[in-house]
């Protein structure tokens, strides 16, 4: 399973998720909830205790990489984000299909998703620095084919952010799972190739302000 590890920004600290920061988690999540209308997101303490020992008991198959995203600017953890849905394409194929076990050390391809932010750090950058941290790993550490992004068809504002990364929108699937309202939802799937990595990376660089030395 890929290596526990800690990204660092400029205004932004992915750490490892671990029951340790349930508290402040819960914190966070306590802010105004009326942000959370197309995202789940655990409330309370019991909740959140799950939450997180589910992602630890998937993070030890080797199918997700949890982090809790601490915002430097308040020195405060300000909610969580994963790559997930870890496949691993090198080695022998598995047998039967679908059976779980990972046969390479490093993903082939992944998803980013489970992201939620606490009112106060939302559309501050946060988020869009917590992205570029992740997929930094993902496309120049791990070396994947393919990051997948979703969003509730009706979420604009995450759809929004999705695509300003410059993500390909792939298409939509109807009726693909239950919704945060309990609603059937329709899943907008996005997805950024090894090969378009440069330009995201670099439309990243400037929206952030990060410029290589020449």
């Amino acid at each position: 399973m890929p290596a526990f590890v800690t990204l660092s920004g400029r205004s932004v600290r992915l750490e490892p998720l671990s029951l340790a920061v349930v508290d402040d988690l819960v914190t966070a999540a306590s802010e105004d909830r009326s942000t959370y209308a197309f995202t789940r997101v655990p409330q309370g303490r019991e909740e959140m205790v799950s939450y997180v020992e589910a992602a630890l008991a998937e993070q030890a198959e080797g199918r997700t990489l949890p982090f809790a995203v601490r915002w430097l600017h308040t020195d405060r953890i300000v909610g969580a984000t994963r790559l997930m849905h870890l496949e691993y394409w090198q080695g022998p194929m598995p047998w039967p299909p679908g059976a779980r076990g990972a046969v390479g050390e490093v993903p082939s391809v992944a998803d980013i998703g489970y992201t939620w932010l606490a009112a106060s750090a939302q559309g501050t950058g946060v988020n869009r620095e917590s992205k570029y941290l992740m997929l930094s790993l993902a496309f120049e550490t791990w070396q994947v084919h393919r990051i997948t992004l979703k969003a509730d068809v009706r979420n604009a504002r995450s759809r929004a952010a999705i695509e300003a990364l410059g993500a390909h929108l792939d298409g939509v699937r109807r009726a693909e799972t239950r919704g945060a309202d309990d609603t059937v939802r329709d899943t907008a799937y996005y997805s950024i190739l090894s090969g378009e990595w440069p330009a995201v990376r670099e439309r990243l660089h400037t929206r952030l302000g990060l410029f290589e030395a020449a």
